[in-house]
């Protein structure tokens, strides 16, 4: 079977708790500056930077609403630019992953873990995942045409009624097959 759905590239960024938003930024509020695809959430106005062993990552945009549990989620070349070995990773699985620092205009919070590379995955509403035929954790391949067309494999299904039909890859994963946001891509199971 297949089911088409849309591309949304995800860039390096972070998730904080509220605690250590208030730590780097003080009393200033989380602002959007762009609304996602997945209802509820934004890139922030903010931003922190990321600092490894071997240099850091300046810019780097926070993803709101506020998360129980700080995580960042960066790319390979991210990792190795910094200096990091980073697993990849379910988003808030962070079972042995590095630590970071996250400097920000107020202040600056040591993360002990968080680290990943996310793990490709698709979301779906459950009537999407239902007219799909498809449930949460399920696996399937994504056919990805064009120019440089790609098949990519061991792709998570992530369903619930607060998601709506994207799959999510790192810039690494989009670049590999020239991907733009908002291209359809089709999930093959």
């Amino acid at each position: 079977m297949a089911y088409s759905v849309p591309v949304g590239l995800s860039n390096k960024h972070i998730h904080l708790t509220e605690e250590h938003y208030k730590i780097l930024f003080g009393d200033q509020p989380l602002t959007a500056d762009k609304w996602l695809v997945q209802p509820g959430q934004f890139g922030a106005h903010q931003k922190v930077e990321l600092v490894g062993p071997k240099g850091s990552l300046k810019n780097v945009r926070i993803l709101g609403p506020f998360r129980k549990k700080s995580q960042v989620e960066i790319s390979q070349t991210d990792a190795r630019t910094i200096g990091l070995k980073v697993p990849l990773r379910e988003s808030g699985h962070h079972e042995g992953t590095p630590g970071i620092k996250v400097v920000g205009p107020c202040g600056e919070v040591e993360l002990p873990d968080g680290v990943i590379v996310a793990a490709r995955h698709v979301h779906l509403s459950l009537e999407q995942a239902a007219e799909a035929g498809l449930k949460d954790k399920d696996v399937v391949k994504v056919w990805c045409p064009g120019e440089r067309a790609l098949m990519f494999e061991n792709v998570l299904v992530r369903v619930s009624d607060s998601f709506t039909a994207e799959m999510h890859v790192d810039i690494d994963e989009g670049n590999a097959a020239s991907l733009q946001n908002g291209q359809m891509v089709q999930l093959i199971y």
